[in-house]
């Protein structure tokens, strides 16, 4: 369901923001399946982004930006462990 406080265009802005920032995503699946992956956003295009995955495997993802505003995939910036 989408976030009424949310346009499409804020979704895009937040995830320019992001552009090669490592992080985390929650993509959900259906019938309760959720996947997570770890991976840098790679590219952005005008109706879709792109995520390098951290998997090993060199994989690309893609997802749109409405995937974001429906809440089908959630991201979140990973913290840097400095100091650690």
């Amino acid at each position: 369901m989408r976030k009424v406080d949310e346009r499409i265009e804020d979704v895009i802005e937040k995830i320019k923001a992001l552009k090669g920032e490592v992080v985390d995503l929650e993509v959900q699946r259906g019938r309760n399946k959720a996947q997570k992956i770890s991976g840098i956003i790679d590219s952005l295009y005008p109706s879709i982004f792109t995520i390098k995955a951290e998997d090993g495997k060199n994989s690309s993802l893609s997802y749109s930006y409405a995937d974001v505003l429906c809440g089908d995939v959630k991201l979140v910036k990973q913290e840097s462990d400095v100091g650690a």
